[in-house]
């Protein structure tokens, strides 16, 4: 049900500077052009959250539960 997109930071598994992870996508429209919305989950303590991101998003989200990040999307 879950995919991995095509570059390094929509693969599955992809953790980026601020300790959120790529769960994976399931084809459903991001809100930028062009874009998929891909699942991620904060892994800072005592977090945990699960949220939507574009995929041009991934390598540099925040969480916004415990970080300051934008509001997540639809996944």
């Amino acid at each position: 049900m879950w995919k991995s997109g095509s570059t390094s930071t929509t693969k599955i598994g992809y953790k980026n500077r601020n300790n959120q992870v790529n769960l994976g996508t399931r084809g459903i429209r991001g809100t930028d052009h062009g874009q998929v919305s891909y699942k991620l989950e904060c892994l800072n303590q005592n977090c945990g959250h699960i949220y939507g991101a574009n995929g041009t998003d991934i390598f540099q989200r925040k969480c916004p539960r415990c970080q300051g990040g934008k509001d997540g999307i639809e996944f």
